[in-house]
């Protein structure tokens, strides 16, 4: 227990001096005056209320409030513009949903984050990911998307009322989905109609991060194997541990939020484990036992990781999964030493989990420790125990 402590007390201590990531950007406070800075850089998943920033890379961080700034961003990235809208803060709770199609408004001061931004505006806002527009530097509005329990909604009479083209009709509008790369897509579409010069700040986004990576990664485990019967004492092994080699094929999934922080990972690998014994002579069996472990199969862990970032080139990673398996004729087999006969019993295997902390050089190069959680092989036999339990050293080559 002391040691897990101590793990995630390094792991706390490398996060807090991680994550702060500065990046190239600019406010402009009540006075209009616009200043060059670097702002930290938080990917934030919900609105904004204030913003660290420093002048200059090694300045002291500062903070300030939506009070005080109209607009930051992050060149090439992120905007922001501070607003004073209506927002609908009807409930999306469905035992509470009303009959009334009207929005419940109230006036709110927000940072809105500019998605597209041309002729016609779209913005994101408020806790339950509102969409807000306007065209041609007319008040923002909140497009209205309310859940109630009798007709259509509103946000598409809006668009077909004020996004006049002959590229955009009822029909499509009808089929609009109140999701954010739809809208995107419809304001991209409605500003190219317009012949009218626009930024797509999400697509920028997405084409500056990786989304998908896949991983050679090669290992050394080192391996450990009881066997217990309830029936014959005699028929307890116990096989040692045993160095082997292992191969998988990692897909990494990064997350869309919180600065390509999070990742899901799937990772078929390929492990074995086959180890012979002999067991001293017993006068109950007569004999000296022999027994063989044939053990391999393809190993599926699907989890979660977590990247901490050191700097531009390197990060250090967490990760956590549940681990799938499917047996490859697999196998314990006992037998006696000068006599014919064997008896065997085929491996059955529970799921188990694995835990693993690494390092990774420039987006390319990875070592990681891994531990795999007990694992039982013998799980259809009620009289037989077993305990099969790995730890790895996993090089990682990516791929692309």
């Amino acid at each position: 227990m002391k040691k897990l402590l101590l793990f995630f007390a390094v792991i706390l201590t490398i996060n807090c001096y991680s994550q702060i990531s500065f990046e190239k950007g600019y406010y402009i406070d009540n006075s209009g005056q616009k200043t060059e800075c670097y702002i930290k850089n938080n990917d934030w998943s919900s609105n904004p209320t204030d913003l660290k920033y420093k002048l200059s890379d090694n300045k002291e961080i500062k903070t300030i409030g939506i009070q005080s700034v109209k607009e930051f961003g992050i060149y090439n990235t992120i905007k922001y513009i501070r607003a004073i809208v209506q927002i609908d803060i009807s409930s999306e709770n469905l035992n509470e949903l009303s009959s009334d199609k009207n929005p419940e408004f109230n006036m709110v001061q927000i940072f809105l984050k500019v998605l597209v931004e041309g002729k016609a505006n779209l913005y994101e806002g408020g806790n339950f990911k509102k969409f807000f527009y306007n065209v041609n530097n007319t008040n923002i509005e909140q497009l209205i998307f309310k859940s109630y329990k009798n007709t259509d909604n509103q946000f598409r009479i809006q668009l077909w009322q004020n996004l006049k083209c002959q590229d955009i009709t009822m029909d499509a509008l009808s089929k609009l989905n109140y999701q954010k790369n739809s809208l995107i897509k419809l304001f991209g579409e409605y500003n190219k109609c317009s012949n009218a010069d626009f930024i797509d700040y999400v697509t920028k986004q997405r084409s500056k991060r990786n989304v998908f990576n896949l991983n050679l990664r090669p290992r050394i485990n080192n391996s450990s194997l009881t066997i217990e019967s309830q029936t014959a004492n005699y028929e307890n092994t116990d096989f040692g541990k045993k160095m082997s080699f292992g191969l998988g094929i990692e897909t990494e999934f990064i997350l869309p939020f919180n600065k390509n922080k999070w990742a899901v990972i799937i990772e078929p690998t390929y492990q074995n484990f086959n180890v012979k014994m002999t067991n001293e002579y017993d006068v109950r069996i007569g004999g000296e036992l022999i027994a063989e472990a044939k053990y391999s199969s393809i190993e599926i862990p699907m989890g979660i990781r977590h990247y901490f970032f050191l700097n531009k080139n390197s990060k250090i990673f967490i990760n956590a999964s549940y681990i799938y398996e499917l047996t490859l004729k697999s196998r314990v087999e006992f037998s006696m030493k000068d006599r014919p006969g064997v008896f065997t019993r085929d491996f059955d295997t529970d799921g188990n989990f694995s835990f693993g902390i690494g390092y990774k050089l420039f987006d390319k190069y990875s070592i990681e420790a891994r531990y795999n959680s007990s694992r039982n092989v013998l799980k259809e036999y009620p009289f037989w125990n077993s305990d099969y339990k790995t730890t790895s050293i996993i090089l990682g080559y990516t791929l692309f």
